[in-house]
């Protein structure tokens, strides 16, 4: 049977409509799926039982199950979550002083390969469905208490390999869910988070920031970058030797000419691999022309034999060839956050019983 959660709130009116029930029965389960994270059918006690009994035959409803919690210091919090068919997710919850941004996952794994990181060794399993991905948001938001105003589609998996999942799931997140037909009352029944509060994240497999860009979104678009040169970046990034630098900044450069949106370039500042004052150098020159910022990142301990470069002074490099760079700020280091630890630890203790 088909889950619910994978229609769009007109789809689900007009399939209401199919079944010739009233419009308001459609928008009560739209604010329960979308609103509430309804996690089955007889949790919408405001429906008949009979129309709770006709969903339940028609459709199932995706409820991930929380496997484990994990709380910081600085208030970052990090979730293991299972799905339906087994398989388990990271989330986290990192809190700001201008409002909360949860980072959610888009694959059970990942085919990247990016040798630094932690979703790499375990590969690929599926893609998450939209509603999967959106019910990471929903059910944290019901177990923290905390509403959620920004998310990052920066978890395990690539987000523009599993694009059309992913662009649904940004219609879903983006969408103020009005009462169907268009009857704009009251306050809107979704998530309603800004397009411009919505980051994705990618290595830019082939093709993929054109198909981004196509998709006309005002989403914020962060590409893993991590070395300014074909020879360096295909050694640490697989996806690099099908597609290298200078088409992903020929890419880059009509993204920004068609959106009018800036890139951030994200850099894990790597000791002895990508640290140096020529490839500081490099870095500018592909950044400079389109207005780009960077974004460097600490690397994580967690990540192979790697050994973390200095990334403040790697900005100081860029800074002074008057690139707009910053050195990320660092959250949840004490509870694993690193994309992919806590699930790479979690099936390794299953593999193990």
């Amino acid at each position: 049977m088909p889950d619910l959660k994978q229609y769009m709130p007109d789809e689900i009116s007009a399939m209401f409509a199919e079944m010739e029930l009233p419009r308001y029965r459609a928008e009560q389960v739209i604010r329960r799926l979308y609103g509430a994270g309804a996690s089955s059918f007889d949790e919408m006690t405001d429906l008949p039982k009979e129309l709770r009994c006709l969903l339940a035959e028609r459709f199932t409803l995706s409820t991930p199950s929380m496997v484990q919690k994990l709380e910081s210091s600085d208030g970052t919090a990090k979730y293991l979550w299972r799905l339906c068919d087994g398989e388990v997710i990271e989330s986290a919850l990192l809190r700001y002083d201008y409002g909360n941004s949860l980072c959610v996952s888009t694959q059970a794994g990942c085919r990247m390969g990016c040798a630094f990181c932690a979703s790499a060794p375990r590969g690929f399993r599926r893609n998450l469905t939209a509603g999967e991905i959106l019910d990471q948001i929903l059910f944290t938001q019901r177990e923290s208490g905390l509403q959620i105003s920004r998310v990052d589609l920066m978890g395990i998996g690539e987000p523009l390999d599993n694009f059309e999942n992913v662009a649904k799931f940004i219609r879903l997140v983006n969408n103020p869910l009005f009462a169907p037909g268009g009857r704009k009352q009251g306050s809107p029944v979704g998530l309603n988070i800004g397009a411009r509060h919505i980051s994705v994240s990618t290595c830019a497999p082939p093709g993929a920031i054109s198909k981004f860009t196509e998709l006309g979104t005002q989403c914020n678009l962060l590409v893993s970058l991590h070395a300014p040169d074909d020879d360096t970046r295909s050694k640490i990034m697989p996806v690099n030797r099908v597609s290298g630098i200078g088409q992903l900044f020929s890419d880059c450069a009509d993204y920004v000419k068609s959106t009018g949106r800036r890139i951030s370039f994200e850099y894990a500042v790597i000791k002895g691999v990508n640290d140096s004052r020529k490839q500081a150098e490099q870095l500018a020159k592909l950044v400079l022309p389109i207005g780009g910022h960077v974004n460097l990142i600490k690397l994580n301990a967690a990540n192979g034999d790697f050994i973390p470069g200095d990334a403040h002074a790697f900005c100081k490099m860029l800074t002074e060839k008057k690139v707009n760079a910053t050195v990320r700020r660092t959250l949840g280091a004490d509870i694993d956050a690193a994309c992919g630890q806590l699930r790479r630890s979690s099936i390794e203790i299953k593999e193990g019983d």
